[in-house]
């Protein structure tokens, strides 16, 4: 068994015992479950719908969503994390419906503590990043969303499924299909 394999049931063992104090109201479980999930949903949310003040307003939203339906939650279902991510993933299909299109900001944001590098290789970062970002524009959108949760969020198959209401075998079509189209694109260049 690895070191970690204890951690991280602890880790478990934890949230189990937060969430279920937050389903009988406690307002300072509730605080720490937001204070833990917050950076990840609003990034997601960030990276979904392309700018800072509506990621801000539907990350608002998903809490309060969170607050009104943390009672219903039921383990078996799916893990919290995927069970908040879903409800962040409803509400931008929402503002994508309601909207009908996708407004990107000029800059990508940094993530917080990047170390300081040269003009050089911040030049070539600054491409590397806007070179990426063209690629993935020209997938479909169901297609980010499938990259963004399994390689920026890190969740498995079954959880991304989960999130966006597919099943699993449809998730790693998308991402083989996105994959697939990446490397193309990137070959024809």
């Amino acid at each position: 068994m690895s070191a970690t394999a204890p951690n991280a049931t602890a880790r478990a063992e934890d949230l189990r015992a937060l969430v279920a104090r937050a389903q009988k109201g406690e307002r300072e479980a509730l605080e720490e479950l937001y204070l833990q999930h917050f950076d990840r949903i609003y990034s997601y949310l960030h990276l979904s719908v392309g700018n800072r003040h509506d990621a801000e307003d539907l990350t608002t939203q998903t809490f309060l969503k969170m607050l009104e339906a943390i009672g219903r939650f039921r383990w078996k279902t799916a893990p919290f994390s995927a069970w908040l991510f879903r409800i962040a993933h409803n509400l931008a299909m929402d503002h994508f419906r309601a909207t009908k299109r996708w407004q990107p900001e000029e800059e990508v944001p940094e993530p917080e503590g990047s170390e300081e590098s040269s003009a050089e290789e911040a030049a070539l970062q600054s491409i590397g990043r806007r070179s990426m970002l063209e690629l993935i524009e020209n997938l479909s959108h169901e297609q980010k969303q499938v990259l963004t949760l399994k390689f920026v969020f890190n969740f498995s198959n079954g959880e991304a499924a989960t999130i966006l209401g597919k099943t699993e075998g449809a998730v790693k079509s998308l991402q083989h299909r996105a994959l697939a189209s990446l490397q193309k694109q990137i070959s024809s260049s």
